[in-house]
């Protein structure tokens, strides 16, 4: 059985702690959060322009500024241009997961027409890809095309599992990637494209000369009323936790060799700046069947856990759409200020929280352990 390993020799609070009335959630608490100008200085996305092979910059295309030092200007990279990149340090044969979209952008074409663009990452951002489609041309033909076009290109497998977040592709992407033997895999967990998303809509889609101020998406995320949980992902007890940022990144340095089953996030890519002492929330499901619990929940695409005071309910997200009411609790006083509680403590860590399944409560060993997020929908 995997553990948590929530000693008090490396951590001052109780393992798994639950939140009680008394606990602080007030400190002041640095959050910083997927900012496009952070994640550019982490050099994690490439430049939009061509590649560098393609580019002749001379000193008449420089900008001298008088009465300062003379500093050569690159002229700015072109929204029109696509995207091919791999990063040349890289294992392309590691390379056995994609993130992807495949929808219209707020940018229109010379006939007037919305343009589509095809967006594909590996979690990692080594595996960078756009490319730009009239409205005339989506289909799954198109896009099965496209992803066989990346993988000639670039000198990289197809993939094993390919993600996507907007339940009205699904047919399309599903399609493609059944003739090519992939999974298509419906998942809010596409945190690197939502990321990259919001990147080239602030540096990209905004500087393109058919960009459309205010156009809404064309393809809205659903976020639909929620269900009653099937009886395979029941628990038999639940309590509010929390653990110091300092011991979620321990757990996630190592995470392959101490879980079956959960997820982790790479929280370097996120930019996530939390004090180490600060208390991370979580949700401890215990159950004596708490292996074959984990093993269902594996296969979910758990997203998120969303504390409702209103309802006296926990709100499960797993997929692209699906809702569940996770648990419920009898209102009350406490156990209002008890939700409130861990939904500020959630929001102060910049949306950070996490899953356990235990066999007990009160117990340091974990079957499976989720770290999820919080994020915002990308602009487009």
């Amino acid at each position: 059985m995997a553990t948590l390993g929530f000693n008090t020799t490396r951590i001052q609070t109780p393992s798994l702690p639950r939140i009680h009335r008394s606990s602080s959630f007030t400190k002041p608490i640095k959050t910083h959060l997927f900012s496009s100008e952070t994640l550019s200085k982490h050099g994690r996305f490439v430049s939009r322009s061509l590649p560098e092979s393609s580019l002749s910059i001379t000193k008449e295309e420089t900008v001298i500024k008088q009465g300062e030092e003379e500093n050569n200007e690159v002229e700015e990279d072109d929204p029109t241009s696509e995207l091919s990149y791999l990063d040349p340090e890289s294992d392309a044969e590691s390379i056995k997961e994609w993130e992807l979209d495949f929808c219209s952008r707020p940018i229109l074409d010379s006939r007037g027409k919305k343009i589509w663009e095809l967006v594909v990452c590996d979690a990692s951002l080594s595996l960078q890809v756009t490319k730009y489609f009239p409205n005339n041309v989506i289909n799954s033909i198109t896009l099965k095309d496209a992803i066989v076009s990346i993988t000639q290109d670039l000198g990289v497998p197809l993939p094993e599992k390919i993600r996507f977040f907007r339940s009205q592709m699904q047919t399309i992407i599903s399609k493609a990637c059944k003739e090519l033997a992939i999974k298509a895999v419906p998942s809010k967990r596409c945190l690197s494209l939502f990321l990259w998303l919001q990147e080239r809509y602030d540096t990209v889609y905004t500087r393109h000369p058919g960009f459309q101020k205010g156009s809404l998406p064309l393809l809205s995320l659903d976020n639909p009323f929620p269900m009653n949980l099937p009886e395979n992902l029941f628990g038999e007890r639940w309590a509010f936790v929390q653990l110091p940022y300092s011991a979620v990144k321990e757990e996630i340095s190592d995470f392959e060799e101490k879980f079956v089953f959960g997820a982790s996030l790479d929280l370097d890519l996120l930019g996530i700046e939390v004090d180490e002492n600060t208390l991370i929330p979580g949700l401890s499901v215990a159950t004596s069947r708490a292996k074959p619990l984990a093993a269902w929940m594996n296969g979910l695409e758990v997203c998120s856990i969303e504390a409702d005071s209103s309802k006296g309910c926990l709100i499960l997200s797993v997929g692209i759409s699906t809702r569940y009411v996770y648990a419920t609790y009898k209102k009350t006083p406490v156990t209002t200020d008890e939700a409130e509680a861990w939904e500020s403590a959630k929001k102060a860590s910049g949306g950070l929280h996490f899953l356990a399944i235990q066999d007990d409560l009160d117990s340091d060993d974990c079957v499976g352990f989720w770290l999820l997020i919080d994020l915002p929908p990308p602009p487009v």
